[in-house]
């Protein structure tokens, strides 16, 4: 396990507090979701730079089953 240290402004860490985001299980959540959206944008970007004509139909299927078999594995771990 690590240990990460910020530092916010006062007002800031106050409201986060009240608010509960500031636990170690909030954070989690919020740090994994992150994650998983910036992958979601990379994953588009790298999509836009493919040339649109080789991406076919039968691929396209194929991306779509791997990501569904990841994000499966994924919930399966507990992951979210």
């Amino acid at each position: 396990m690590t240990t990460v240290q910020i530092n916010l402004p006062d007002e800031l860490a106050q409201k986060a507090a009240s608010a509960g985001l500031l636990s170690a299980e909030a954070m989690e959540a919020m740090l994994r979701e992150q994650l998983r959206r910036r992958a979601g944008e990379a994953l588009q970007a790298m999509w836009q730079r493919l040339p649109q004509e080789e991406l076919t139909p039968e691929i396209e299927q194929e991306i779509v089953e791997q990501v569904r078999q990841v994000r499966a594995a994924q919930q399966g771990r507990g992951a979210n």
